[in-house]
């Protein structure tokens, strides 16, 4: 009996250690939002008792115990075994004002340097080893990065689709900050620049539809179907958003972190056609509820089609491991989806520059890693 009692006295101490832990690290990463900004957020039509919501509701969250089971002791190749080709960008054309015209740079996951116009704009810049609150643990880096983040200089303008610890990197918005970089970001997601002490005048918090100006180049907050949280205590505090980059003689469509929605039909046509769609192709899973909120290769070519444009680059595959698919998975299966609905589609290594106004000849790169 006492050897009993002393069994279920550790397994006490080991519950309520685990309690101490969640609380401490749920208070660590808690973002206080403001009352200023909470006023503003309660503006929004899309937030509802506290939070915010998607026009088209996600299904009911169906994983249990047989994703978790999948989550670990599943066969998927999630990571590439082989080195990853990685063309290293010139930094030193960093230093001078972007050529005429439109050209992409895939820096890996969901990080495009998109030269429009005569601006460097970057898509959710993440140039971090982890994406996580901490160094040490989380989703590792598969690949280098095509430069390091000190030798990343010479950025308009950054926009962030939402707070997720792959999308809103620190690290990298702290760097750009320094060089005057503008950052435009759904609502609430600037409480986390104010309290990183980025300069309020860099930071443009925007609801859908609407627009902002960095020179002449025109960015616009658009619609999609995700949610949010950075912390424990946080779900769907802010917003998420996908955008419109529209400059002079180009436009260009970036979907953000995303599910399917009959949205990015509106964003056809009301903005469309684009001269470059950058849209997500990975990190989906099983069931309803995660294809709601993380859209499959196929929901991808439907988006392009959608919202209208010439050329498709595929992103938020590889970089991280973040689902339960081999990791090469989500490019064949937008290719494959890409030739039957005869879609432009293109598959640069991390770090080649395509240029869109010239024609780009694709590598299956990705067959030669395993």
């Amino acid at each position: 009996m006492k050897k009993l009692l002393n069994v279920l006295k550790w397994i006490a101490f080991l519950f309520l250690g685990i309690a101490v832990f969640v609380g401490i690290l749920a208070w660590y990463l808690h973002t206080d939002i403001s009352k200023e900004r909470k006023t503003r957020l309660q503006d929004s039509e899309h937030y509802v008792d506290g939070a915010f919501v998607n026009e088209e509701r996600q299904a009911e969250n169906e994983l249990g115990m047989d994703f978790l089971g999948e989550q670990f002791f599943g066969e998927q190749q999630r990571e590439p075994e082989g080195s990853v080709p990685v063309t290293p960008i010139d930094v030193s054309d960093l230093q001078n004002s972007p050529r005429p015209g439109l050209r992409s740079t895939w820096l890996g996951h969901a990080s495009v340097l998109v030269e429009i116009d005569g601006y460097r704009i970057l898509t959710d810049p993440v140039l971090s080893q982890r994406v996580s609150p901490f160094q040490f643990i989380g989703p590792k880096r598969t690949h280098k990065a095509p430069l390091e983040l000190e030798q990343l200089t010479g950025i308009d303008a950054v926009v962030i689709s939402h707070n997720h610890y792959d999308h809103l990197d620190e690290a990298t918005v702290r760097h750009l900050a320094t060089q005057g970089t503008k950052f435009f970001v759904p609502l609430g997601v600037g409480q986390y620049l104010e309290d990183w002490d980025i300069p309020a005048p860099q930071v443009v918090e925007m609801e859908w539809w609407q627009s902002a100006n960095i020179g002449e180049l025109t960015v616009i907050a658009t619609p999609n179907r995700h949610y949010s949280s950075r912390g424990l205590l946080d779900n769907k505090a802010t917003h998420w958003s996908s955008w419109v980059i529209s400059g002079g003689a180009h436009k260009v469509f970036y979907s953000g972190d995303s599910g399917y929605s009959t949205l990015f039909a509106k964003i056809g046509k009301r903005l469309g056609p684009f001269d470059l769609n950058i849209i997500k192709v990975g990190a989906y899973g099983p069931g309803q509820s995660w294809r709601d909120i993380h859209m499959t290769p196929e929901d991808a070519i439907q988006v392009h089609l959608d919202v209208g444009g010439k050329r498709l680059l595929p992103v938020h595959w590889m970089t991280f491991n973040l689902a339960l698919h081999d990791w090469d998975e989500p490019i064949d299966r937008a290719l494959k989806a890409a030739t039957e609905q005869k879609v432009e589609i293109l598959t640069p290594t991390i770090g080649e520059v395509v240029e869109a106004d010239q024609p780009h000849v694709n590598k299956k790169w990705w067959r030669d890693v395993d």
